[in-house]
């Protein structure tokens, strides 16, 4: 398995002949409205471009698979994502709660049960969807909740692409019961001008990876005005917190592979590899 991190919470990921696009926000930067009004700066969104050679990752993907995308939501599917899936027509993997939304703008839906926790076929294995809670405090009423997804498909090492969450109780358990050999968490810490965090910050993270025996992927960094968490602080404190051999914390652009894990083991990084950005 291959996972490259793009911007923020975008990604491709290869596992064997598929190659899955998750959450594709593809505006060059600056394009979309600041999510921070009150701090002097509003800068706008992203704050970053994407890294060089698009057109050639884009390329090779086979399938899309959308967390969440309404409320205003852009940062997981605006609106140069919509047109690349709707342009190819590509598989775009949703909940039935996403899937009429998506269906009204052009794109080629493929929905899920609402059957949270229980597997579904998918690419020859099976895919389950895990509740997110986008939110602590009054903020999370706000928000548009979304999944995330539990992937395992065979000869690969299964995945836990966690979505827009904080580190609940039922995350918790459900991570504990699995073990997923390679979890993808936000960890930007994300804020608005007021409320508590949105996603996981960096206390979260670490309690995460004490709790995962597989490999962890922190993503959701360093793209978006509302997330105040750097990599380097992020890097820093797993390694103050003796866990930076379990926390891999990509650069846009940068290519992580795992080999399955054996006898209860965590999954072997492979290769790591940068795209020019």
């Amino acid at each position: 398995m291959k996972i490259t991190q793009l911007r923020s919470a975008t990604l491709k990921i290869q596992l064997g002949e598929h190659c899955i696009l998750v959450d594709p926000m593809l505006a060059p930067r600056h394009a979309l409205p600041p999510l921070r009004l009150l701090d002097g700066v509003r800068e706008r969104n992203p704050t970053c471009d994407l890294p060089g050679l698009m057109d050639a990752l884009l390329k090779e993907v086979s399938h899309a698979l959308i967390t969440h995308c309404q409320k205003g939501h852009f940062d997981h599917l605006d609106r140069a994502g919509k047109a690349w899936l709707r342009q190819h027509q590509t598989p775009v993997i949703c909940t039935l709660h996403d899937a009429e939304h998506l269906r009204s703008r052009g794109l080629n839906v493929q929905p899920l049960r609402q059957d949270h926790h229980r597997p579904q076929p998918f690419l020859g294995g099976q895919i389950r969807t895990v509740r997110c809670t986008h939110g602590k405090g009054a903020v999370r009423l706000l928000m548009e909740h979304g999944v995330g997804y539990f992937i395992e498909l065979p000869g690969e090492p299964s995945v836990y692409l966690a979505g827009d969450t904080v580190l609940t109780p039922a995350v918790q358990d459900f991570v504990r019961e699995h073990q997923p050999d390679v979890s993808v968490i936000p960890a930007g810490g994300a804020r608005f001008d007021w409320g508590q965090e949105l996603i996981m910050d960096v206390a979260e993270v670490l309690a995460f990876c004490r709790l995962a025996r597989g490999a962890v992927v922190a993503n959701h960094l360093e793209a978006l005005s509302h997330c105040p968490v750097t990599r380097a602080e992020l890097r820093l404190a797993a390694e103050a917190a003796g866990l930076a051999d379990r926390l891999s914390v990509p650069e846009d652009g940068e290519s992580l592979q795992f080999s399955p894990s054996s006898d209860g083991q965590r999954p072997t990084r492979l290769t790591t590899a940068s795209h020019p950005c």
